[in-house]
C-alpha cells in the first residue's frame, strides 16, 4: 500500500478501463491525479472483451491503440444467424476509420495496456483503497479512505462500477431495472469449423449463443439463461457450455469444447444515472450507466466518457460534459435494450418475424452500414 499525498487536482475511484484511461489522459494533459482502486491487485479476467473503431480512434491520443491491436484479435465481420442459417451480415471493413474493424481483447490484457502507459507518464494506481468519505464545498473535495487517509482535490471522479460509492455519496439517482434472464460468458477452447474472423450470434427456440474469436486460439462465448434453469450455475464448466452451443450454434458444423478457462454468471441492468455532475463530483463508465453485454457497448462507452472528461477538466470546460456524454449512454441503454429484447423473444411468431425482418435488412447495403456505424460507437459526435 503506498501512501497517499495530501492534496492532488483530482481524485479518481475505480482502477478499470474508465478510470484508467481517465487518469492517463489528465497525467498526459498536465494533471495530477490519484487513482484508489479497493482490490489489492488488478482483474486478471476477461470479462469485456471487445474494443470499438471509435474507441481505438480516441485512444490513439494516449499512444496505446497500436499497443491494443497487437495484442488482440482484428475480425472484421458480425454475422446474426438462425442456427445454420445466416440471416444478416455485417462488415466493418468500409468504415471512415483506421480501425475497421472488431478489436477482441481481454479486459484483463486492456487494463495492463493502460496500466503501463499510466506508468510510463509517472503516476499508478493506489490499492488497496476503500472509499468511505466524500465531502465536497465550493473550493474542492475531501475524499476520506478507510485507511483514515484524506486527500483534498479540485474534483472527483467515480468510476467504480454498477455499486458506485462515489455515486452514492454524490447523492444521484441511479434509474432502471433488470432483466429477467441471466447472462453467462465463458472463455473456453473448442473444435470450431466457422470462420476465425466473425463475431456469430445465433438465435434459436432455446435461446441465443454468441461466439467470438479471442486471441490465443481461444473463443469468448455469451448465452442468456433463465434464473434457475440449467446451465444457470455460477461458473458453467465445458459441459454446460457444450450443451449450450449444441441447443443454439450451428447444427450442420462440429462444435467441440475442450476447456473452460474461465467463466461466469450474472445478472444484467439497464440503469442510467439520473446526472453525471453533482458539484464537483463526476460519474464515468459503469457508475453512470450499465446496460446489456448485447453488441459490446459497455466498456467502449466508458473508455470515451473517459476521454472526453479528461479533455473537459484540462481545459476548464467540464460544466459541458454531462450534455454530451449522458445523451450517448442513453442511447447506448435504448439500442442494446432493443437488441437484448429482440434476441430473446420467446413467442415462435415473433422470432419468425424478426427474423424475417433481418433478412429483409441484410439485403439492403444502406442498411448493412448504418448498422457497422453504430455498433462501432462511430456515430458519436467527435
Amino acid at each position: 500500500m503506498s501512501y497517499l499525498p495530501a492534496v492532488t487536482d483530482v481524485v479518481i475511484v475505480g482502477a478499470g478501463p474508465t478510470g484508467l484511461t481517465l487518469a492517463a489522459s489528465l497525467v498526459a494533459g498536465g494533471a495530477d491525479v490519484v487513482l484508489l482502486d479497493k482490490a489489492p491487485e488488478g482483474a486478471n479476467t476477461s470479462r469485456a472483451a471487445v474494443v470499438h473503431a471509435r474507441t481505438l480512434e480516441v485512444l490513439e491520443g494516449l499512444d496505446v491503440s497500436g499497443e491494443l491491436v497487437k495484442r488482440g484479435v482484428i475480425v472484421p465481420t458480425f454475422t446474426v444467424r438462425d442456427r445454420d442459417r445466416i440471416l444478416l451480415t455485417v462488415g466493418f471493413e468500409d468504415l471512415p476509420t483506421a480501425h475497421p474493424y472488431t478489436l477482441m481483447i481481454p479486459q484483463s490484457v486492456t487494463e495492463e495496456v493502460l496500466a503501463g502507459r499510466l506508468r510510463e507518464l509517472g503516476s499508478q494506481v493506489y490499492r488497496p483503497y476503500d472509499v468511505v468519505g466524500v465531502a465536497q464545498d465550493e473550493a474542492g473535495v475531501v475524499v476520506t479512505t478507510s485507511a483514515g487517509d484524506s486527500v483534498r482535490c479540485r474534483y472527483m471522479v467515480g468510476a467504480d462500477g454498477m455499486h458506485s460509492v462515489v455515486r452514492e455519496q454524490a447523492g444521484i439517482g441511479f434509474t432502471g431495472d433488470s432483466y429477467a434472464q441471466c447472462f453467462v460468458l465463458a472463455d473456453v477452447r473448442l473444435d470450431w469449423d466457422l470462420s476465425a474472423e466473425e463475431v456469430q450470434l445465433f438465435f434459436s427456440a432455446a435461446g441465443l449463443v454468441v461466439v467470438a474469436p479471442l486471441p490465443g486460439g481461444r473463443h469468448r462465448i455469451v448465452a442468456t439463461v433463465e434464473p434457475g434453469s440449467q446451465g444457470a450455475v455460477e461458473h458453467p464448466d465445458a459441459g454446460e457450455v457444450q450443451a449450450l452451443l449444441d441447443a443454439r450454434g450451428p447444427r450442420k458444423t462440429r462444435v467441440h469444447v475442450h476447456e473452460v478457462v474461465w467463466s461466469s454468471r450474472f445478472r444484467v441492468h439497464h440503469r442510467l444515472a439520473d446526472h453525471y455532475r453533482a458539484g464537483r463530483i463526476f460519474l464515468a463508465g459503469d457508475a453512470a450507466h450499465v446496460h446489456s453485454p448485447a453488441g459490446g457497448q459497455g466498456m467502449n462507452t466508458g473508455i470515451q466518457d473517459a476521454t472526453e472528461l479528461a479533455s473537459r477538466i484540462l481545459e476548464g470546460t467540464e460544466d459541458g460534459y454531462e450534455s454530451v456524454r449522458r445523451p450517448v449512454a442513453a442511447g447506448v441503454v435504448e439500442m442494446t435494450d432493443r437488441m437484448t429484447r429482440a434476441a430473446t423473444l420467446g413467442n415462435p411468431a415473433a422470432r419468425a418475424l424478426r427474423n424475417t425482418v433481418l433478412a429483409l435488412a441484410g439485403h439492403n447495403a444502406a442498411v448493412r452500414r448504418k448498422l457497422a456505424m453504430r455498433l462501432s460507437e462511430l456515430t458519436v459526435d467527435r
